[in-house]
């Protein structure tokens, strides 16, 4: 049996002959392909502004500079993301805390914010931000959030990377209506690819123009932003201190070309996830629960085991990478990262999240897994309960 991944890039030969044909083009960064990506993202979330960016990493670290943000000012996020979740914030020098995620959709408790906003009010040490992340491609409660938002005065970040045609309440994940600016990933392993990539929407004009100007070395060209007097057609301004993060046309093809097949890989993760629910879920693990209104992209398909046993979590790892089953952690708890100790964070601090990664695996789902593939692995997960869990 070949090796199955957690997640894996679906490249059609479409993709491929639109990403030739940019080649042999005249323009393969700083064209009209990367317009007409932002374009065509713009209609589909329905936002105002979309800017694509070189990675989803770069896009948050965008995000967090976007915002005008002084440094010490603090930001709150979730312990379970990838670091960059959390990278972002400190790299434009503010301080970070976390909030514990809820037991049942792994997303950050909205409970667990309440009740920490309440106390750090009292302390006068409320944070500016909050970076909010769909795990796995389920959108968090936006509404709720947006509700704290403006009672507490702080701004909010989707990390949106998991989420990519997600819907809530049939909004489009990255419509900005509950945020400040959504951000994606388009990293091969997520529901579109561009090769790496990523991109932030927002409905705030004065945002859009900070984000281009900063993935752009702080610089612009538009005559209408120009302090001094045009020199001529090559005449241009720095403003503020920037950075090379744009998408370059190579990218943006790919993008375009994916995006005739969004729907498609939507479906297919879907069906993929339901016939997972279906013939496992009388097995001793949960899944993420997914209230109704809600439409998840499913990046990832998460098991959390619930079965109590020291051993049980690496041995079920070790035994289906034997099977050449690749399946992962997403992910070990950001607190608990040896940079993150260094400002104070130890165990027990974030109890859910901890618990969360130390019985969460990651199993196969992408829209090439086929169904015979699937039930291998569904019968080798079956073989493993019956085998060790009694």
């Amino acid at each position: 049996m070949k090796n199955l991944k957690y997640s894996t890039q679906t490249i059609s030969k479409k993709d491929i002959a639109n990403v030739s044909k940019v080649l042999k083009s005249e323009f393969l960064t700083q064209g009209p392909k990367t317009i007409e990506f932002e374009n065509k993202i713009k209609l589909l979330v329905k936002s105002k502004y979309a800017l694509a960016t070189n990675s989803g990493s770069s896009a948050l670290l965008l995000a967090c500079k976007a915002l005008s943000l002084k440094s010490g000012d603090l930001f709150w996020t979730v312990p379970n993301s990838f670091v960059a979740t959390a990278n972002c914030g400190i790299l434009c020098g503010l301080k970070i805390d976390f909030v514990d995620i809820d037991p049942d959709t792994w997303n950050i408790s909205i409970d667990n914010l309440e009740k920490k906003l309440k106390k750090a009010k009292k302390r006068k040490k409320l944070p500016k931000l909050i970076i909010v992340v769909h795990l796995g491609g389920l959108p968090a409660n936006p509404l709720r959030l947006k509700n704290l938002s403006k009672k507490y005065k702080f701004k909010i970040v989707e990390d949106a990377s998991h989420s990519f045609g997600g819907k809530y309440y049939y909004n489009r994940v990255g419509c900005s209506k509950w945020s400040d600016i959504t951000v994606f990933s388009f990293h091969p392993v997520k529901i579109i690819t561009t090769g790496e990539g990523g991109c932030c929407t927002t409905n705030q004009k004065k945002y859009y123009e900070k984000l281009k100007i900063l993935a752009n070395n702080g610089i612009t060209k538009e005559t209408k932003n120009f302090k001094f007097k045009n020199l001529g057609p090559w005449y241009y301004e720095q403003h503020s201190i920037g950075y090379n993060f744009r998408m370059n046309d190579i990218q943006s093809t790919l993008g375009i070309s994916q995006l005739k097949n969004l729907y498609s890989f939507l479906k297919k993760r879907n069906k993929i996830a339901k016939i997972y629910r279906n013939y496992l879920k009388n097995l001793p693990i949960k899944f993420q629960k997914i209230e109704k209104n809600i439409y998840s992209s499913y990046h990832l398909f998460i098991i959390k085991l619930d079965v109590k046993h020291k051993y049980l979590h690496r041995k079920f790892f070790n035994y289906l990478r034997s099977k050449n089953i690749f399946v992962n952690l997403h992910y070990l708890p950001i607190h608990l990262q040896p940079f993150y100790r260094k400002f104070g964070f130890k165990k027990n601090q974030f109890p859910v999240a901890e618990e969360y990664g130390k019985t969460a695996i990651s199993i196969p789902i992408y829209p090439n897994l086929k169904r015979k593939e699937q039930f291998k692995i569904i019968n080798l997960i079956k073989s493993f309960f019956n085998k060790y869990v009694k």
